[in-house]
């Protein structure tokens, strides 16, 4: 049961990751104006590098249950619930709670938690 727990940990990162990366595109990018281009460029790919990590972290806590080592799941758990519950802590304080992105990488943290 902890395996399931921690694998569907990972498949949410992954949804989250998805959805920070279509949102990011589709409503902050659109209506921003950041001037000189290259900066608005630099901004995009800083906020996009976060997508690409985040699903790397999914991969890793799905993968996290058919590893051979204890202390390969133990730091890969320890890992990514800190990225993701820092993720939260900055989400929730910076929207002042009204955005629901805390609440899913909460989630995240939950399910790994619970399955390590």
């Amino acid at each position: 049961m902890r395996d399931l727990l921690l694998q569907c940990a990972g498949v949410a990162a992954i949804a989250v990751a998805l959805i920070h990366g279509v949102l990011g595109e589709t409503r902050v990018f659109s209506r921003a104006r950041i001037e000189p281009e290259r900066l608005r460029i630099l901004i995009r790919l800083v906020w996009q590098a976060s997508t690409v990590a985040w699903i790397g972290g999914g991969v890793l806590l799905i993968a996290a249950p058919w590893m051979d080592s204890a202390p390969a799941r133990h730091w890969i758990v320890i890992t990514m619930a800190s990225v993701f519950g820092l993720s939260a802590c900055a989400n929730a304080w910076a929207t002042r709670g009204r955005h629901f992105g805390w609440m899913a990488l909460s989630a995240v943290v939950a399910l790994a938690v619970t399955g390590y």
